[in-house]
């Protein structure tokens, strides 16, 4: 059996839209990282960068299941003693959903050197308006 390696100049990128409203954090997140990933491509590589853009609206309709609002938080840390500051996710959601969609997603892409380039192809979006640049993305239905 042979092995093929992908050209830069054969491989097709296209960008999906994902409306995220009623959906669970984890569930969109999973399948995103999937698409930003390219392993649903017949031709995917895990050391080559295949996979496709993603456009993800109604960030802030995203559900956390359980407890998580309360019990789950953003940590940061400044470098300086004191310096951490936690922020549950009932105020992260109301504030900036947008991070947190891509802190999920984030979180499960490889840690490697590809993981800045995919995280480059995925636009979060809070609202249902689409941003200019990609207004023919094709709708992706979830599974599940």
């Amino acid at each position: 059996m042979k092995t093929t390696i992908v050209n830069k100049d054969d491989i097709k990128k296209k960008w999906y839209l994902i409306d995220a409203e009623g959906k669970v954090l984890g569930r969109v997140a999973s399948e995103v990282a999937a698409l930003l990933r390219g392993k649903g491509k017949p031709e995917f590589s895990p050391h080559q960068d295949l996979g496709d853009g993603v456009v993800i609206i109604n960030a802030e309709k995203v559900i956390l299941t359980g407890k998580k609002l309360t019990q789950k938080f953003d940590f940061r840390y400044s470098g300086y003693p004191g310096g951490q500051t936690l922020t549950p996710y009932s105020i992260l959601m109301k504030k900036n959903p947008e991070k947190a969609m891509t802190m999920a997603v984030k979180g499960m892409l490889p840690p490697n050197k590809l993981r800045d380039k995919m995280i480059k192809r995925l636009k979060v979006v809070k609202g249902a308006t689409v941003p200019a640049n990609y207004q023919n993305s094709e709708k992706y239905e979830m599974r599940g």
